[in-house]
């Protein structure tokens, strides 16, 4: 779609919401951060005896259910510190924030990432060099000083990803947490950012190797019960990052041959169970499939690839409201990871709407 065939009823919209939201989500990361449990600490006992509590193994991230899912309301909480929030939340948000991102309980972080070197790969490791990228490139100081914090975490991640990519002959394509695509574009994202160019070009090279023949997805058969990860959107999503625009629009195009407004792969699902785990992993599936087609949008517009951008536009928006109408719930299934997703989601809409203005 050129400028000129946007409405522009519809331009600014999504930084309009982030203004909107950015008080609303940072109450939802304090929530996260102060509770403490339920927590799936899916720590691998070597004895009887071996049954530490999550702060004990994680004085970072111990709290919203999970490790993962903690790490990325650190991350949530560390963005919206830039979106003005009031002198009351940013204070909370920076205490909690800071009382979790020390050198000390860092360093314990990392140890147990490096005893355990298959644990939250690749998705944990994701969101934590996204987290110290995030904290590495804010021109405040005491942002800047968690991400010096963090530093040592990136090196231990970089390491992990180049042992564990070199042996690996195939990627994980489930639309869930080992999902290959999802977890290397963040962090060829991230290890650019912060500088760390080998490990980048680690991870671009293993996505190469596993993506780059691919065609004709099937994306009739992708949608499972549980995933909050359009499998072929996020693929799609990694080989934007690593190819050259036109050499992405021909790759984008016999890969997903064919893309209409009908395609399930673009089309909202629906949660009838809302205290269902699993099931809620469908919102994710809303705001991650928005996000990545953003991206992937972006991408297209740049070479003037029109048919395919139609559809992904006229995609965004129904994908994006239903994934927001359910971040903000008393339900913590899907409170303790949605709003990060939500965010992420946006910030990739006001990136394509800043290219329109």
């Amino acid at each position: 779609m050129t400028k000129s065939a946007i409405d522009p009823s519809q331009q600014q919209m999504a930084r309009h919401r982030q203004r909107d939201l950015a008080a609303t989500y940072a109450e939802i990361v304090l929530e996260n951060l102060a509770r403490s449990y339920p927590y799936a600490s899916h720590h691998t006992q070597a004895s009887p005896k071996d049954r530490p509590s999550p702060q004990e193994l994680h004085p970072s991230f111990y709290t919203s259910f999970d490790w993962h899912s903690c790490v990325h309301m650190h991350w949530l909480g560390v963005s919206l510190l830039d979106h003005g929030l009031d002198a009351d939340r940013d204070a909370a948000l920076r205490t909690a924030l800071g009382a979790n991102l020390t050198a000390a309980n860092l360093a314990v972080e990392g140890d147990y990432l490096k005893a355990n070197p298959s644990w939250e790969r690749p998705y944990g490791w994701a969101w934590l060099v996204r987290l110290a990228a995030t904290c590495a490139g804010s021109e405040d100081a005491q942002i800047r000083s968690w991400g010096t914090a963090l530093d040592p975490l990136v090196d231990i991640v970089a390491d992990l990803v180049t042992h564990w990519s070199a042996k690996v002959e195939w990627p994980v394509r489930h639309g869930i947490h080992t999902n290959a695509a999802f977890s290397m574009a963040l962090m060829i994202d991230a290890f650019r950012a912060l500088g760390r160019d080998q490990a980048a070009a680690t991870c671009m090279d293993a996505a190469r190797r596993w993506f780059l023949e691919d065609v004709d997805w099937a994306q009739h058969w992708e949608l499972s019960g549980q995933d909050f990860l359009s499998a072929g959107l996020a693929e799609a999503d990694l080989m934007q990052r690593i190819l050259a625009p036109q050499e992405f629009a021909a790759w984008f195009g016999q890969f997903l041959p064919g893309l209409s407004a009908a395609s399930p792969i673009l089309l909202p699902a629906q949660v009838t169970d809302e205290t269902d785990g699993y099931m809620v992993h469908l919102h994710g599936l809303n705001l991650s499939r928005a996000g990545q087609a953003a991206r992937i949008l972006r991408t297209l517009r740049s070479v003037g690839e029109e048919q395919a951008g139609n559809v992904l536009h006229e995609a965004l928006e129904p994908l994006l409201d239903a994934g927001l109408a359910a971040v903000v719930t008393s339900e913590f299934m899907s409170s303790h990871w949605l709003a990060s997703f939500a965010w992420d989601a946006l910030e990739s809409v006001s990136a394509l709407e800043r290219t329109q203005d």
